[in-house]
């Protein structure tokens, strides 16, 4: 198999780190920053485990994110209503 079928994820990593979840997004940064190196030793293992974490924790960064979202809308929400 070649490098190219190994997606790194190192964009989406750093746009849900941005935008969505600091804690998760750093994580996915880590795991996308593996692929590179683990496919230049010949560990394409290694690098097909590495680009799966990355997917991994992008999605739940973004989750988070959402979550997040969701919940200060709720709050802001009820705040409008009961506050004075």
């Amino acid at each position: 198999m070649t490098n190219q079928n190994v997606p790194n994820y190192l964009a989406q990593s750093i746009l849900v780190t941005l935008f969505c979840c600091l804690p998760l997004g750093i994580v996915a940064i880590i795991k996308a920053s593996e692929v590179n190196s683990r496919l230049a030793s010949g560990d394409y293992e290694g690098a097909v485990r590495a680009s799966n974490e990355a997917k991994k924790f992008c999605w739940w960064s973004f989750g988070a994110g959402i979550i997040f979202v969701v919940i200060y809308i709720v709050l802001a929400v009820l705040a409008a209503i009961f506050g004075q």
